[in-house]
Parts: C-alpha cells; sequence; structure tokens
C-alpha cells in the first residue's frame, strides 16, 4: 500500500511538472508573438519613412543612410528572434533607426514627427549644447547641436560600450568603432576631452574621467585612470583606430 501511495504521488509530481513546463512553454511563446507584433509595428513604422524620404542635403542624406541600415538590421533581427528578448532587441534597432528619421527630418527643416519611447534613457547621455571644434594628432574633430556641413554625422544619445555618447551632430562618427567592437579604442577618451570638456548638457566627459577616477577599466579603458579632460588636444591620439 506505501509503495502503491509513492508511486501515485511520483506520478502526480511528474504530470504537475510536464503541466507547469508546458504552461511556461506556452507564456513564453505568447510573450514572444506579442513582442514580435510589437516590434513589427515599429520595423513597417521604421521602413515607410526610409522608403518615402530623400535626403536634400548631406547630413539628411547621411542620417536616412543609418535609418535604414538600422531598418535592414532589425528586420534580420526580428526574422531570427526566438524569445521576447531577441524580439526587444530588434524593437530598440528600429526606434534607433526612427531617431535616424527624426534627424533626417530636422536637417531638412521639416517636423521631426512624434517623440519616440526611450528618449529619458538616451537623455542621460546630455546632448552637444554648443559647437566645439579640436584636433587630436592631426585629426580634426567637430561638434555640434544643429547639422551642418561640416558635421553630417548624427548620433541620438545613448550608452556606447559602457560609455556616454551626447546626441548631437558629429563631423566623424568616432563612436562607431565601440558601437561595432563593444569596445572603446585608447583614443577615444582623448576625443571625449577635446569635444565634451566643460560643456553644459553634455554628460560625457565627466562620466568617462569620473569612471577612470573610481577604477571602472573595461577593456581598452585601462591606462586612463587620472585622465585630465583638459588636456585631450596634447594627448596622443595614435591608438585610436575610427
Amino acid at each position: 500500500m506505501g509503495i502503491a501511495i509513492v508511486l501515485i504521488v511520483l506520478v502526480a509530481v511528474a504530470v504537475g511538472a510536464i503541466f507547469v513546463s508546458r504552461a511556461q512553454a506556452a507564456a513564453r511563446q505568447r510573450q514572444l508573438e506579442d513582442t514580435k507584433a510589437e516590434t513589427r509595428r515599429w520595423v513597417e513604422r521604421l521602413g515607410g519613412q526610409v522608403l518615402q524620404l530623400v535626403g536634400t542635403n548631406e547630413a539628411s542624406k547621411q542620417a536616412l543612410a543609418d535609418a535604414s541600415e538600422r531598418y535592414h538590421a532589425a528586420g534580420s533581427q526580428l526574422e531570427q528572434a526566438r524569445t521576447a528578448e531577441q524580439a526587444e532587441l530588434a524593437r530598440e534597432t528600429a526606434l534607433e533607426g526612427l531617431y535616424y528619421i527624426r534627424a533626417a527630418r530636422v536637417a531638412m527643416d521639416l517636423d521631426p514627427g512624434p517623440a519616440l519611447p526611450g528618449a529619458e534613457e538616451r537623455a542621460k547621455a546630455g546632448a552637444v549644447t554648443e559647437h566645439r571644434r579640436v584636433e587630436v594628432d592631426g585629426q580634426t574633430y567637430e561638434a555640434s547641436p544643429q547639422p551642418g556641413e561640416n558635421t553630417p554625422h548624427y548620433y541620438p544619445g545613448g550608452e556606447v560600450a559602457g560609455r556616454p555618447v551626447p546626441q548631437g551632430w558629429y563631423s566623424t562618427p568616432w563612436w562607431k568603432p565601440a558601437l561595432i567592437g563593444g569596445a572603446w579604442g585608447l583614443g577615444a577618451a582623448v576625443v571625449v576631452g577635446g569635444l565634451f570638456a566643460g560643456m553644459a548638457g553634455a554628460a560625457a566627459a565627466g562620466a568617462w574621467s569620473d569612471g577612470y577616477a573610481a577604477g571602472h577599466h573595461d577593456g581598452a579603458d585601462a591606462g586612463y585612470a587620472g585622465f585630465d579632460a583638459h588636456d585631450a588636444v596634447s594627448a596622443d591620439y595614435s591608438d585610436f583606430d575610427y
């Protein structure tokens, strides 16, 4: 009798485990489908803007090229997504593309359109609030709050490889190597210091130097402890490959 009870309990536990497992799998599948549906709406919205808009100047053309790149990347990520987290990454890529769409519209003196999700998080990186031009190791870098002939590259603001990059227009996309490789080159802090030191509204210079002073090193960050942003223009920039 005791053995029979034990067997019944074991079967009940096994059946319960199977039921719970199936319920969890079904819940994950519903979450995936819901997230993919939400993401698909953003991807389609981005695609419509990419197909509709034609750049009229260098800044808008560059922003639209970046938006198109995000559109194709988001579509590929969404197609390959097998979890809600992967679908969410595709959504973030599509949203970033829409930030570039807004930038292109601004560059063409058009209404930028409705606000987009995530603006508060991006705002933590600050924004370029004044025109800056700095020469580092023979290379000229510019940053501006507005698009211009010398600043056609837009970044919507946010964290790249653990460091903030302010929203604004730049002469060159100096953050791209870190965006692609996931780690900053040795000269990145030099550029940041030269462009943003003392600039109101830009979190980058303070965040970078505070991070080094606190001993938060990741990858190529080592060697910048005690970095003085005001000395940026005299530092050696030869190791930074953009």
